[in-house]
């Protein structure tokens, strides 16, 4: 009842808004947000080989399936795996850009999928070494990926300082972790220098366990992480979901396709489905914007 009501009000809302619109008015997109206001996930994991890339790009292709404008950055340094799931081999990246060869519209690439990706080779990691003009010249440029509704940038798997200050200046924070003991001793292990690292105790740091033969492992794993975190931390962790132990995906990362396009039926694509429904429903207070997320961890001002 309750989505039903809300599904209303929105129906409502659009058709007030549309009131004032001329006739011969071009179509305006309906989901207008302010500018430099994109919604920020940051996908990472404890270690690498639990699923953090396909991941990344499958909920992507979820987000543009329910409306948003989705890009996806690789700030995988060093292995561009989300070009590698696509099939897809981009000319230019983040260093062209920070060497001022490229601009992000240049080497923004158009996916046939509905999402668009950026490649981001060893960019990030030179930031911090720019000088201060330069420094603020790419923030800049990057900051023209705002005009998407949503950011994914998938990290590099383990504890560098680029994943930690993505982490801490997401809107989102998923980490993805396996039933396997080690993947879950390295994702605690991720969540344990979050918490020693940063003051904020409500990072909207989120949950997924990929590779679980069901509800009840990926609940069991998900309630011993969170209640360690929650008890040893004092670090609010949410659960989002889980993902099947599905051949689809294995067989989908052999034709460099996401398992959603593959087979959107499987089991895979309807926890994927069901993860980025409820993360839509759940969105934070106030939405920082791509630009906030930069200056923040790069050393810039907020304005205001």
């Amino acid at each position: 009842m309750e989505d039903q009501a809300e599904k209303l009000r929105e129906i409502m809302k659009r058709k007030k808004d549309s009131e004032g619109a001329s006739k011969d008015s071009l179509p305006v997109k309906q989901n207008v947000k302010p500018a430099d206001k994109a919604r920020i996930i940051t996908v990472t994991s404890g270690k690498g080989g639990v699923g953090k890339t396909n991941l990344s790009v499958n909920m992507a292709l979820a987000f543009a399936r329910i409306g948003k404008k989705v890009t996806v950055l690789d700030a995988d340094l060093g292995l561009a795996n989300v070009n590698v799931m696509l099939n897809m081999v981009p000319k230019y990246n983040l260093y062209h850009v920070m060497k001022k060869q490229k601009t992000i519209r240049e080497i923004l690439v158009e996916t046939e999928y509905g999402i668009s990706i950026v490649a981001g080779a060893s960019g990030f990691s030179q930031i911090a070494n720019m000088g201060e003009e330069d420094r603020k010249l790419f923030i800049a440029e990057l900051e023209t990926l705002s005009n998407a509704d949503i950011i994914i940038i998938d990290t590099s798997a383990g504890v560098s300082s680029n994943v930690l200050d993505f982490i801490a200046a997401a809107d989102d924070a998923v980490i993805i972790t396996t039933p396997e003991p080690t993947a879950i001793t390295d994702a605690y292990g991720i969540i344990k220098i979050i918490a020693t690292e940063y003051d904020s105790l409500n990072m909207g740091l989120k949950l997924v366990v990929n590779r679980a033969k069901g509800a009840a492992e990926g609940k069991s794993v998900a309630d011993r992480m969170i209640n360690i975190a929650g008890q040893f931390l004092n670090l609010k962790v949410d659960y989002l979901g889980f993902i099947y132990d599905d051949t689809s995906v294995s067989h989908a990362v052999l034709k460099q396709k996401p398992f959603m396009v593959t087979d959107p039926k499987c089991k895979a694509s309807i926890c994927v489905q069901h993860i980025v429904e409820r993360m839509n429903r759940n969105k934070p207070d106030e939405v920082r914007g791509f630009g906030a997320m930069l200056r923040k961890i790069f050393g810039g001002r907020e304005e205001g």
